[in-house]
């Protein structure tokens, strides 16, 4: 299968789903990540910083294995301005890749690229459209979908489970290429809280360790 990855920020591909995506590619399945937005640090832009991401995007990109990653370049916390500015990129790697499954962070994380990157994905992937997206997949984002508020609408509910105990360790191993956006336990996105929500998500389905997604749309025809 050709699998599509969203992911808002470099390194929310790895936060999101990257045991899944290892295990995509143990499975031989063509696997593509489409970064949306280049990441601002305190609100400050700096190429050098940029730069420095995407070199650490590629390293964890062969740590996971996986074909292809496309860089948008759109700006960080702009995104909500226009959001055609956002679905047009998005429709057009679409059409490039013709994926067969696509993942996208989920629709109630408290950052507003985050929701602007799903509402584009959503209309990108509707069932009218060309490439038809057989399975439409949300994941969630350590460091990002936990801290939603508490209201039904920005609920994260999983009904979707991979088994990733064979892949956490790669997982681990490919968020540590992201040294800018490392941080200490017990901050989420460090190792060791990456490794228990693995965990905690596994017990909800009686794995040792898992990632949690919830399915959008499914098609068996």
């Amino acid at each position: 299968m050709k699998i599509l990855v969203i992911a808002p920020h470099m390194d929310d591909e790895v936060l999101g789903m990257g045991g899944t995506i290892a295990k995509h590619v143990a499975n031989s399945d063509e696997v593509f990540i489409c970064v949306v937005a280049n990441r601002a640090y305190n609100h400050i832009y700096k190429d050098e910083w940029i730069n420095e991401e995407k070199k650490a995007a590629l390293v964890a990109k062969d740590v996971l294995g996986y074909k292809e990653v496309k860089f948008l370049d759109l700006k960080d916390e702009q995104l909500d301005h226009k959001l055609i500015e956002v679905l047009v990129p998005i429709e057009e790697y679409l059409s490039q890749i013709d994926p067969d499954v696509v993942y996208v962070n989920h629709r109630g994380d408290p950052h507003q690229d985050h929701r602007v990157v799903f509402d584009a994905s959503i209309i990108a992937c509707r069932t009218v459209s060309k490439p038809r997206i057989k399975k439409l997949i949300c994941y969630e984002i350590t460091s990002a979908t936990e801290f939603s508020p508490p209201f039904a609408e920005f609920s994260f509910l999983p009904n979707y489970y991979v088994n990733i105990e064979k892949f956490l360790e790669t997982k681990i191993e490919a968020l540590q290429c992201y040294q800018r956006e490392a941080r200490d336990f017990p901050n989420p996105r460090s190792s060791e809280g990456v490794s228990i929500l693995a965990k905690k998500r596994g017990m909800e389905i009686g794995f040792k360790a898992a990632e949690a997604f919830i399915i959008i749309r499914d098609e068996w025809e």
